[in-house]
């Protein structure tokens, strides 16, 4: 479904973008609650620490999802964020509810950032080939906020290597 818009983006641009676009939304807001899912139940030394840091994280991705869902919409197209269509989007392995130290949690979302961060950059190139680099740009943004945190969760890991 598409809404008409003065955006001067041809069909042939917008559709695939739009597309595009919800495969990440769908993507994101799968990462985000998977972070929250460590935020509520990480145990250890280290747990205020990465509690904060895995909140701070959700709002990161939080505001990456509005965004991304924005544009869509901004295009003409619908921004697919219900339960039912990211459970059908998002392409990442499911978060295991069995870990509990921070170093587990740490090792879960270090793998799936990093896979997300690898999609977004993906969707930086498609997007720009596409001739759409208002939508690239948004990407370049994304990933470079995923790249910082990743480095910010690596760091933790580095630390007993």
């Amino acid at each position: 479904m598409h809404f008409s818009t003065r955006i001067d983006l041809a069909e042939g641009v917008r559709t695939p973008v739009i597309a595009l676009l919800n495969e990440r939304l769908a993507e994101a807001i799968d990462l985000g609650l998977q972070v929250k899912q460590a935020h509520w139940n990480v145990k250890g030394p280290n747990f205020i620490a990465l509690h904060k840091l895995f909140d701070e994280l959700y709002d990161e991705v939080a505001e990456a999802v509005d965004e991304v869902a924005e544009r869509a919409t901004a295009l003409g197209g619908v921004a697919l964020g219900t339960v039912q269509a990211v459970g059908q989007g998002s392409k990442l392995p499911a978060y295991p509810t069995t870990l509990k130290t921070g170093r587990e949690h740490l090792e879960a979302l270090v793998n799936v950032m990093a896979a997300v961060a690898k999609n977004v950059r993906a969707a930086i190139d498609k997007s720009a080939g596409l001739g759409d680099a208002d939508t690239a740009d948004l990407f370049t943004g994304y990933s470079r906020t995923l790249d910082k945190y990743l480095w910010f969760l690596e760091a933790h890991l580095q630390a007993d290597k």
